[in-house]
């Protein structure tokens, strides 16, 4: 069982960030007024299979609907994660 994977907002920078075994995982994204544009989602190959995006992605857009914030999904794998999980649907912005 791996541990729990930690996923910290760097709003500087524009990302959230998982670091798993010194390799830094991000989702990145911009902010056009009341949306969040997700720009790409970037895990090493190493640390692939292991849930780390997933985290990323699912920290990310439960922020932006806590913030009221309409969703953008640039990133395949961010659009790919919103059809599958039917409860952030309600977040894509038309």
């Amino acid at each position: 069982m791996s541990a729990a994977i930690t996923v910290r907002h760097n709003a500087t920078a524009s990302r959230y960030e998982a670091e798993v075994a010194g390799n830094l995982a991000v989702a990145e994204y911009v902010v056009e007024g009341g949306r969040v544009v997700f720009t790409h989602t970037m895990v090493p190959p190493e640390l692939r299979g292991r849930g780390i995006a997933e985290a990323l992605v699912r920290a990310a857009l439960e922020d932006a609907r806590a913030q009221g914030r309409r969703v953008v999904s640039q990133c395949s794998y961010v659009a790919m994660f919103i059809r599958r999980h039917p409860e952030f649907q309600p977040l894509v912005a038309e």
